[in-house]
């Protein structure tokens, strides 16, 4: 048998050659369901607004292993021992922690796979793979949960600055051009240290931290919160909820089979066995779209003029402001909607709908960043920060959207 050369590299756009450091990540790599991830888009229908958002959750993920990489290197450096299994664990971990995202996540969460969070999937593909493997994941998998008594690696994974959001900022603005989220990640993991088992940035990574956190703030609104990706996506997740309803009126779509088992059936957490995981693992972003340019042509009204609008990107009209929209409006705008098109006030509720939307940069509530000041004491980095901006973004900021179409106006 030949043997494969399994040690790598990729050539990454944002942090040049990205190394595989041994065969067991090659071989998780390799997988079908991780390859699955170069059909899923990390920034769901963005691309209506930002023409160059179509990059992956592969690319993504790619990159917060060699972050991680670049995390373990500064760390051992400055005298943090880290073993070779919680290396690799941490590597696994982080290379799998969005395993589970479906299509276009968000949309779906809410209409299809109902109340089952992609984490929960995560965790199964993982424990799947760890069978298949032979036991090689189980310390990742520890990690993951938050089970390892070692703190500060749950932290890299998962926390206010973690691998994950340091890549995805990065990444996000360059592909999609706003550059207000380039944050440096470079010199954020270069302040890393370790102090009683936690996670520290020293004092004078202060400012790269608060830059990291504007960053954050400002991607949010610009990005992943603009209006057109907002419409886009609300208008997906209503067609999916139509197609759901009328497949379980017995009224057969053309779909593919994992989709339209999906739509078939209710699929909780208790449910998702073998099988189930292994039609999910099918479901990736074409499944959705080749949907989509299909129910065009159906002949219910709701579906096919959703359909169209998200595939000719002619959209509904969103409006957002600081207060809340009065259900009087709403009211009326469905009213006049359904009148002029012959339907119920109910099936107009497809088409106008108001809801919120949160921004906060920081939250208090969750596991602080901590800054190590030179004085040895640890602060939470909203205390040691001199800047008042640090307070507002920590601040709640909740705005209310209202969706209708264009002829209403």
């Amino acid at each position: 048998m030949t043997h494969i050369n399994k040690l790598k590299i990729f050539n990454d756009p944002i942090y040049g050659f990205i190394s595989i450091p041994n065969e067991l990540i090659y071989d998780l790599i390799q997988h079908p369901y991780f390859q699955r991830l170069r059909r899923i888009s990390q920034m769901g229908l963005s691309y209506l607004v930002y023409p160059g958002a179509n990059h992956t959750r592969f690319h993504h993920a790619l990159g917060c292993m060699h972050l991680m990489q670049k995390s373990v290197d500064t760390l051992r450096f400055k005298g943090v021992a880290i073993s070779t299994e919680e290396e690799n664990a941490l590597y696994i971990a982080i290379l799998l922690h969005d395993i589970g995202h479906g299509p276009f996540s968000h949309a779906m969460e809410k209409s299809i796979v109902e109340d089952v969070h992609h984490e929960a999937i995560s965790l199964l593909f993982m424990n799947r793979l760890n069978e298949e493997f032979e036991g090689k994941l189980s310390l990742a998998i520890q990690v993951f949960k938050g089970d390892y008594h070692r703190k500060f690696m749950l932290q890299l994974i998962s926390s206010q600055l973690d691998m994950d959001r340091m890549d995805y900022l990065k990444r996000d603005s360059f592909y999609t051009g706003v550059a207000e989220g380039n944050v440096n990640s470079e010199r954020l993991i270069q302040m890393m240290n370790v102090v009683d088992g936690t996670l520290v940035i020293e004092e004078k990574g202060i400012y790269s931290v608060e830059k990291f956190l504007l960053s954050r703030r400002l991607m949010y609104w610009q990005a992943y919160l603009h209006k057109t990706s907002l419409v886009a996506e609300l208008i997906l997740m209503k067609v999916l909820k139509r197609a759901k309803e009328l497949t379980l009126k017995g009224i057969i779509l053309p779909c593919s089979e994992p989709l339209l088992y999906f739509m078939k059936n209710r699929v909780t957490l208790e449910d998702f066995d073998a099988e189930k995981l292994d039609l999910f693992s099918q479901l990736d972003d074409f499944d959705i779209i080749s949907a989509l340019k299909a129910w065009q042509k159906h002949n219910d009204f709701i579906l096919s003029t959703l359909s169209k609008m998200l595939i000719n990107r002619d959209l509904l009209k969103i409006k957002l402001t600081a207060e809340k929209i009065p259900v009087e409006e709403l009211q009326s705008l469905k009213e006049e909607f359904a009148n002029e098109h012959h339907i119920t006030q109910l099936e107009a509720g497809y088409f106008i709908f108001g809801g919120k939307i949160k921004n906060q940069a920081y939250s208090k509530e969750a596991e602080p960043i901590r800054i190590l000041k030179k004085d040895k004491t640890i602060e939470d980095v909203v205390e040691a920060s001199d800047q008042l901006n640090l307070r507002s973004l920590s601040k709640l900021v909740t705005k209310y959207y209202i969706c209708f179409p264009k002829q209403l106006i």
